[in-house]
């Protein structure tokens, strides 16, 4: 990778793309996609992309001085990125995919045209009224995917319909409508939301899913429901097509109606707590105005009240002190507070709120293993799918807010341990360690200083410093 001619933009964005499965676009000025690709490891293959930038030579290397903005979507495999990726190259045709279109030698996914139709692999595509989709630049992820396709729409799979139900609709992968357990209608609709998933349609998928899902809970068909609830999880992990990037203010007015919440969130702080076992607790504010981080605006905090591993404890901490200073000061609270965590968090700010006099602020939280949110003002979480710009935000915040309190927790670590370093040394106290720290700047400098720099640079009067550069050198002797 050629550092010198890279932009500092592009730099940036590689430093941030995660090392996760997923689908990845090169995009140009205007935005338009130049290149779709998927990924086991998204980080990797994007930088090992950037070693050609620079190479006036090459095909990737002319590509690359295109690229002006790198987008991602990431999926839980590697097998569910190439569904993806199959079609969005469709959908967007890139300038620099052409081998993926319409080319014979590559699989596609079949639904046959019979009366119960099947899901299958099949080698270029035929004039016979089946559905398909593709194609696929890889086989054997292909058969990944297609295991994770039977296993969310049970289809058959036998080539004639037999008398009696078979293996597969005792391992839950096939509904049995050989026996009629199953009905056309209910087989019908299996593959309708197969078709709608391959499309890329899987938003609207979701919501009809959700919808049948609360029927069944009111009805107390709870196995039914928790059924569906899984459906939806699964296929909110996989994102939809791409399209038009919506602006901040569209996105924001999107939070507002998802949310239900009373104000145009102009103003949000997200909250985050970092502590390794107890030691160090750190908390994090960070601010995002008109849907943009506002970086002068973030905040840290020590925990100063709680002890040992209390979480709940801490983030009432961060939220007291930063609420009481910021109506100590007659500025306005936000338009919504959002908490990194569970619903306990959420309950213990919730709490806090109220008793502050802020019983109306809205406030929401995510859960960090399944990214699904919660409000106080209903029981059920929200599950956004990944294709959700509103979640895409709700995600930035949170991990600008734990990334902030990273920072933080690990200088405040780097200090105690520099500062434990220099523990035991006669005549060097709490103060004088703290001042010696603060004028040299560095522990490699204090370690490598002479006594003429440790007085002169370090404030330390000459005895002291013969005292530390002694002790020093001991130190070394014995590592």
């Amino acid at each position: 990778m050629s550092a010198r001619t890279l932009p500092e933009s592009l730099k940036f964005r590689l430093k941030e793309i995660p090392e996760k499965p997923g689908v990845y676009f090169f995009k140009d000025r205007e935005g338009k996609a130049l290149y779709i690709g998927k990924a086991l490891s998204l980080k990797k293959r994007v930088a090992g992309h950037f070693r050609s930038y620079g190479e006036g030579f090459s095909k990737e290397g002319l590509m690359l001085s295109q690229v002006s903005r790198i987008d991602v979507l990431e999926t839980p495999t590697e097998a569910e990125a190439l569904l993806l990726e199959a079609s969005l190259v469709k959908e967007m045709l890139p300038k620099y995919n052409k081998m993926l279109r319409d080319d014979k030698s590559y699989p596609y996914l079949k639904i046959s045209a019979e009366a119960t139709p099947r899901l299958l692999v099949a080698r270029g595509r035929k004039a016979d009224g089946g559905k398909y989709f593709g194609p696929y630049t890889n086989a054997r992820l292909l058969r990944q995917a297609l295991k994770m396709l039977r296993r969310e729409f049970p289809m058959r799979t036998c080539r004639t319909l037999p008398k009696k139900v078979c293996l597969q609709y005792h391992l839950g992968l096939c509904g049995g409508p050989c026996e009629g357990i199953q009905q056309p209608a209910e087989y019908a609709r299996t593959v309708k939301e197969l078709s709608s998933f391959l499309e890329g349609k899987r938003d609207a998928l979701v919501r009809n899913l959700s919808k049948r899902m609360k029927a069944h809970s009111s009805a107390r068909e709870y196995e039914k429901a928790q059924t569906l609830f899984e459906a939806i999880r699964a296929l909110s992990s996989v994102p939809s097509t791409g399209r038009r990037q919506k602006t901040p203010s569209e996105v924001l007015e999107e939070f507002r109606t998802v949310f239900s919440l009373p104000a145009f969130p102009r103003r949000i702080e997200c909250f985050d707590i970092s502590n390794i076992q107890g030691r160090e607790a750190v908390g994090s504010v960070v601010v995002f105005s008109d849907g943009e981080p506002s970086r002068k605006d973030y905040r840290h905090f020590r925990i100063r009240t709680v002890e040992g591993i209390d979480d709940y404890r801490m983030m009432r901490e961060v939220v007291r002190r930063r609420y009481e200073r910021v109506l100590g000061e007659g500025r306005a609270v936000p338009d919504l507070i959002l908490i990194d965590g569970g619903k306990g968090h959420l309950s213990a700010v919730k709490s806090l709120l109220v008793e502050m006099g802020l019983a109306d602020q809205p406030v929401l939280s995510i859960a960090k293993q399944h990214e699904i949110i919660f409000s106080p003002e209903r029981p059920a979480p929200y599950v956004l799918p990944p294709s959700s710009e509103t979640l895409h935000m709700i995600r930035h915040l949170r991990d600008e807010a734990h990334r902030f309190a990273i920072i933080y927790h690990r200088r405040l670590h780097r200090k105690t341990a520099l500062v434990s370093r220099l523990d035991g040394i006669p005549g060097l106290g709490p103060k004088s360690k703290q001042k010696l720290l603060k004028k040299m700047g560095s522990w490699t400098k204090i370690r490598t200083a002479s006594e003429d720099e440790l007085v002169r640079i370090g404030r330390l009067p000459a005895s002291l410093a013969a005292v530390v550069r002694r002790r020093l050198t001991q130190q070394g002797e014995t590592q």
